[in-house]
């Protein structure tokens, strides 16, 4: 270069001053320091709205089928086990190609892949539909499950980047408000669909809304650059640098296996069925031997280093006890209202909206305010909200209804939002660019196993603390205790006012008797299981000292 000459700008395909949207100012450029972004383009909420869709239909799928399985049950000819694996197939697909999500989309271009998962997920879904026996039903929701795994961690992974620093609480906003809504909107559309046009219905569904997304993907998300996919050795079989085909083995029989475990136990009795000792031990060797393998790749299938990012590691494991929250409280509440208060489907589902509600206005509102709060302080006072709700729910007696359940449920899906939003702020805020993808993917599989640990330990220390409690009324009964004879009487002569009563009377009263204490024990066991949820949260609330703040930074409209 000739001494004295102005130094010619240089520019590499996806560096700043080449990706920057035609009309727009590129970084590094003088326009660029002067004119900021004041909001997101049309482009780009058309990108938010399109991410955000996508990832609605992976978690509205999610439990969509849970009211309908009596139906399938009936139309199929199958057993209540059997049709239970409609819902643990999609769950165990899912949860194995959430963490491959990254390493997918860095091999195909992450714009390629989504719309990939998207096209597949919408056919596997018509196959649902039309499927003529159960066995075809299970192996379409395999396949649904395997290509909607990645609609999730690749939709928020597009909005962190391609939607500048300074606007990621509006785009968080919208897809968190998808994610805390899916799950309690999946129940509700399943059961309206199934009621009026057939079970086959909550997969045809997704056919419209699935070409729509498609089409809107096509349109909108930007099209993948060279600098974003991973290093040239990553190919198709080829040496030491191809497909970890190890690495994906290993992922898949400890993240299935311990899936059909979480899904299962109950069902099969737990330690009581070969199957489910079998697959939890086969979970167990699978996963430090997964590890280690990962860790000593040069080219992994799932990349473990970015739990070196310490917001990432803590993040994680808050997203672990959120799940399980989040999940594990949205399974109890409704089988609590409907076993123990006896409300229909409907009640049950009335009981729930407020919260849902109360959620969706959180959500809009604090994203508007987020960013101007430390996103750790926000976690750290909703934790403690949470605790203090799950106690208030721990206070259930044998009168109480929907206005003592009202403001609880109403806190909890509050609380459950400025948390959530924060948290996946700080979390994935501080990565860089390139470490994003595995990073959110990592952080989704988190919060879906959490969910699926949620209901599985909750449920099981449910059915534990029922007996433990109804152990200690039977104890304490006594039949020589006047109170107790006065009790019968009473009962003894209100089934005596009653026509068609059948056996002695006696009989009757202690079994009406049972009854009641069998309901008074369900009340103490659910009480303790919502202190268990709130006793959790209290434990990570440390773990938001391990957290970072994003960097809040303006950048031209076009990237982060």
């Amino acid at each position: 270069m000739r001494a004295g000459a102005p130094a010619k700008p240089t520019t590499t395909p996806g560096s700043p001053a080449m990706s920057a949207p035609p009309g727009q100012p590129s970084a590094g450029t003088p326009d660029s320091h002067n004119s900021q972004p004041t909001g997101l383009t049309p482009r780009q909420w058309a990108m938010v709205i399109t991410a955000s869709i996508g990832a609605l239909l992976e978690i509205i799928d999610t439990s969509i089928t849970n009211v309908a399985l009596i139906h399938i049950q009936a139309s199929l000819g199958a057993t209540l086990a059997e049709v239970g694996w409609v819902v643990t197939g999609y769950a165990m697909a899912s949860v194995v190609m959430i963490p491959l999500s990254s390493w997918l989309s860095g091999v195909f271009g992450q714009r390629t892949y989504f719309i990939f998962c998207l096209v597949g997920f919408t056919a596997a879904s018509m196959l649902c539909g039309l499927a003529p026996n159960l066995t075809v039903l299970v192996v379409a929701r395999i396949l649904q499950g395997l290509l909607g795994g990645g609609l999730l961690p690749k939709a928020q992974a597009i909005l962190f980047q391609t939607v500048p620093a300074a606007f990621q609480a509006t785009t968080q906003a919208v897809f968190g408000m998808v994610v805390l809504v899916g799950p309690a909107l999946g129940p509700t559309l399943g059961g309206l669909l199934t009621d009026t046009l057939g079970w086959r219905w909550i997969f045809f569904i997704n056919l419209p809304f699935g070409l729509l997304t498609v089409l809107m993907a096509l349109a909108f998300l930007e099209p993948d650059r060279p600098a974003d996919q991973r290093a040239a050795g990553v190919q198709w079989g080829m040496g030491r640098g191809g497909v970890d085909w190890t690495g994906i083995a290993l992922l898949t029989f400890c993240l299935a296996s311990l899936q059909v475990v979480l899904e299962q136990g109950q069902q099969l009795d737990w330690w009581d069925s070969a199957l489910i000792r079998n697959l939890a031990l086969l979970a167990a060797i699978s996963l430090p031997v997964f590890v280690w393998w990962e860790l000593r790749r040069r080219n992994p299938a799932v990349d473990l280093r970015v739990l070196r990012h310490r917001s990432l590691a803590a993040g994680s494991a808050f997203s672990l006890v959120l799940g399980m929250g989040l999940y594990g409280t949205v399974f109890v509440v409704p089988v609590f209202a409907q076993t123990v208060l006896g409300y229909t489907a409907t009640q049950t589902g009335m009981l729930i909206l407020p919260g849902a509600l109360a959620s969706g206005i959180t959500m809009a509102l604090l994203g508007r305010v987020v960013s101007r709060f430390d996103p750790r302080l926000l976690i750290g006072a909703a934790a403690l909200g949470m605790v203090a709700t799950m106690f208030a729910l721990g206070t259930i007696g044998p009168d109480t209804g929907a206005d003592a359940l009202w403001w609880p449920l109403i806190f909890r899906g509050i609380t459950t939002v400025v948390m959530f939003l924060p948290l996946s702020l700080a979390t994935l805020g501080p990565l860089p660019r390139e470490d994003v993808g595995a990073g959110s993917g990592f952080y989704n599989l988190t919060r879906q196993l959490g969910g699926s640990f949620g209901i599985a330990v909750l449920t099981l220390a449910l059915e534990h603390q029922q007996a433990v409690h109804r152990a200690h009324l039977v104890e304490s009964l006594s039949i020589t205790d006047p109170r107790l004879q006065e009790r019968l009487v009473e009962l003894q002569l209100w089934l005596a006012s009653r026509a068609g009563s059948g056996g002695t009377l006696a009989d009757q009263a202690l079994q009406v008797l049972s009854l009641q204490v069998d309901r008074q024990a369900a009340l103490l066991a659910y009480g303790d299981v919502f202190r268990l949820v709130g006793l959790l949260f209290l434990a990570v609330i440390p773990l938001v000292l391990l957290l970072g703040r994003p960097p809040v930074r303006a950048s031209a409209p076009g990237r982060p």
